[in-house]
């Protein structure tokens, strides 16, 4: 025998219970949740409105979308006429916030339709902040990697790999303008003293100093990139042989200038060895290693000084 259960009518929910439940249910919910009618004025919305804006359920209703959005109601304007029109609006906003903070949302306008008109948009507004906060660490933690994949760690200057990239491009370039193309080995004359005398930490120090008079002496497009050790590689487009000559001095002189290593006054100096393209080679390997042989003819004409491939 099928034992059945039998309710009375008094448990049973009506009308009213239901309407409280849903009400509460919707004020529980952490997202915004609304109906306004066709005249933009607010019929109901839920308690997540006081967290946002400052304003209660009391607060709001009777109010016009303008009254609460001010300012951003200009920018949710075509969602909210869209919605009007009958389309469904679905949209990131940023959201200033009671605190004076900014939320990220995102905002559904759905078009309320009774027998083909529509009555009114209900809106469904989510915070996506914390979304938005691990996107934005995401995009940090990749452009860390690829920073740390591409760039020296010590100076922060371009790395063999992203040398050779440039490197690359810039050969083409040349080769379909016919512009000249310097490559430039820079060696730190009596790095090693330094680090002897000083310790590491201070030949690390001096270093990165050089590596920055470097990059600041040079222009916004060439390149400066750390080769190894204390061997420096620079990369200059679109240029003439007397610009590179030119360049020479000018990164001679603007490195010579006094700097502090512990306790003593170093005057850093640089030995230069410049290939250019096309003449002294045609390729990355070959201009890199003209420009390395040219290096060690300014260290063995006795430092300080730069020299040009033969």
């Amino acid at each position: 025998m099928t034992q059945q259960i039998i309710r009375g009518n008094d448990a049973l929910p009506n009308h009213e219970d239901i309407r409280d439940l849903l009400i509460d249910l919707v004020d529980h919910l952490d997202a915004l949740v609304a109906y306004w009618d066709v005249n933009q004025v607010c019929v109901f919305v839920n308690q997540a409105y006081r967290d946002w804006f400052g304003k209660g359920r009391s607060d709001l209703i009777g109010t016009t979308m303008r009254e609460l959005l001010g300012a951003l109601c200009e920018k949710n304007l075509p969602y909210i006429e869209g919605a009007l029109a009958g389309e469904k609006q679905v949209f990131e906003r940023e959201i200033p916030g009671a605190d004076g903070g900014v939320r990220h949302s995102l905002a559904s306008y759905i078009p309320h339709i009774v027998d083909g008109r529509v009555r009114g948009i209900f809106v469904h507004v989510a915070d996506v902040e914390p979304l938005k906060k691990l996107e934005r660490e995401l995009k940090k933690a990749k452009e860390k990697a690829e920073a740390m994949a591409t760039h020296d760690f010590l100076t922060g200057l371009p790395n063999r790999v992203l040398l050779r990239d440039r490197l690359s491009q810039a050969l083409a370039a040349a080769k379909r303008t016919e512009d000249v193309l310097a490559v430039m080995s820079v060696d730190i004359d009596n790095f090693k003293r330094v680090n002897d005398t000083h310790g590491h930490g201070e030949g690390d120090r001096f270093l990165v100093e050089v590596a920055s008079r470097l990059r600041q002496s040079a222009r916004e497009y060439d390149t400066v990139a750390r080769f190894g050790g204390d061997e420096i590689i620079l990369l200059v487009s679109r240029t003439t042989p007397a610009e590179v000559e030119d360049f020479a001095v000018r990164v001679l002189r603007a490195v010579r200038q006094p700097f502090n290593v512990g306790e003593s006054i170093v005057l850093p100096a640089l030995s230069v060895g410049i290939a250019l393209y096309p003449q002294h080679g045609q390729t990355p390997d070959a201009l890199v290693a003209s420009s390395d042989r040219a290096l060690y003819a300014a260290k063995k004409s006795g430092r300080d000084r730069f020299e040009i491939a033969q």
